[in-house]
């Protein structure tokens, strides 16, 4: 077998085992979208309380948000009079995980870890959240909140049928915001098993403890990857040999951080805020990752098959989120091709009129 079909063989593998889990997830998240009432969520999260934070913390940790489009949330609940505290814990649980994002971390790396896993997003958010309101000395400021990104829901939908709404937030909106990254992902884990034999990076020093965890760090604070797509990336490198603390720092720092992230909450919160936001994140993702190395260490963490599912339903999950991946980058290479040179996209801060008017005052 060649490299090449080896890599397409491993890149089958991973789709086989991510896609049933994954799209079950999706119609999940759905289903809460359409029966939680409406305003729920921000009804519940004023004040400063201890509940207040866990709340908006508990209330993140299933959806499936990721962290572009978890900002315009958390400044809606903001601007809805939810604290600076329950907001950023909102901020920094939600991203971690999601339904669709526990289920595919179950397939790939186990039960134990993907439980472990949603702990991590909710201590980390908790402690956050709870750091910003014992140290604020002021009252709520008012804050403008970012234009509407790539994952904010409009508030101007007409009513559909439900299950056409269910069906349409799960894919036209969820995986349509991810799917790009989930390709990604998948491609990255395929080469990384290709390229490094199982058990590799076993006794590579800069790879276990913890300069493999700073390691880690370093490399997913900029990056920008969702919660469900960076799961076969963190196992593939578990595969060649790195700990699961070091794929635990990979999974809540990758999707939580990233430079665009960084900036809007820093423009939104201020530099108090963005700075607890930036040292929860560091502090506890190698905290809770040490802890698990530690403590788990006898814990079966590997690319597991879970022969329980039928081959067909892999193979048929497999085939409909080929599809859907293919449709997604279909739509967004038209798209670009059809669009305008001045034409500003959804996330940009300037756009050209503004600018010009800027040449015109200096004229």
């Amino acid at each position: 077998m060649t490299i090449l079909q080896t890599y397409l063989h491993n890149c089958w593998d991973i789709l086989l085992e991510v896609a049933p889990w994954l799209l079950f997830g999706l119609f999940l998240a759905g289903m809460i979208h359409i029966f939680m009432p409406e305003g729920f969520i921000k009804k519940h999260l004023g004040g400063k309380r201890f509940s207040d934070v866990f709340k908006a913390v508990a209330f993140g940790v299933p959806m499936p948000l990721c962290s572009c489009g978890v900002i315009p949330a958390a400044v809606g609940l903001k601007k809805e009079g939810a604290s600076d505290g329950a907001s950023l814990g909102f901020l920094i649980s939600t991203p971690q995980t999601g339904i669709d994002s526990i289920l595919v971390s179950a397939t790939f790396l186990g039960w134990p870890f993907a439980i472990f896993k949603v702990f991590s997003a909710l201590i980390s958010g908790l402690i956050g959240g709870l750091w910003v309101n014992l140290t604020d000395k002021t009252n709520n400021s008012t804050i403008t909140p970012p234009k509407n990104c790539c994952c904010s829901k409009e508030t101007t939908q007409p009513k559909k049928n439900k299950l056409k709404e269910l069906f349409s937030y799960a894919f036209s909106q969820l995986l349509k915001d991810i799917y790009l990254w989930l390709i990604i992902g998948i491609l990255a884990a395929a080469f990384i098993s290709t390229a490094i034999p199982e058990g590799k990076l076993q006794n590579v020093w800069w790879t276990q403890g913890v300069p493999g965890l700073i390691a880690m760090l370093l490399i997913s604070l900029p990056m920008y990857i969702c919660a469900t797509a960076s799961v076969p990336l963190a196992a593939s490198l578990v595969i060649a040999g790195m700990s699961p603390g070091a794929a635990l720092v990979l999974l809540m720092a990758g999707p939580t951080t990233n430079v665009a992230t960084i900036g809007t909450i820093y423009r939104s919160f201020g530099k108090r805020i963005v700075t607890i936001y930036l040292t929860t994140v560091i502090t506890m993702s190698l905290i809770l990752a040490t802890i698990f190395d530690h403590f788990l260490k006898n814990v079966s963490v590997n690319h597991q098959h879970l022969h329980s599912l039928p081959h067909w339903l892999s193979i048929t999950s497999a085939i409909i989120l080929m599809l859907a991946l293919i449709y997604f980058s279909a739509k967004s290479l038209m798209d670009r091709l059809k669009k305008s040179p001045t034409s500003k996209s959804c996330c940009s801060e300037d756009n050209k009129p503004e600018s010009n008017n800027l040449l015109q005052i200096r004229r």
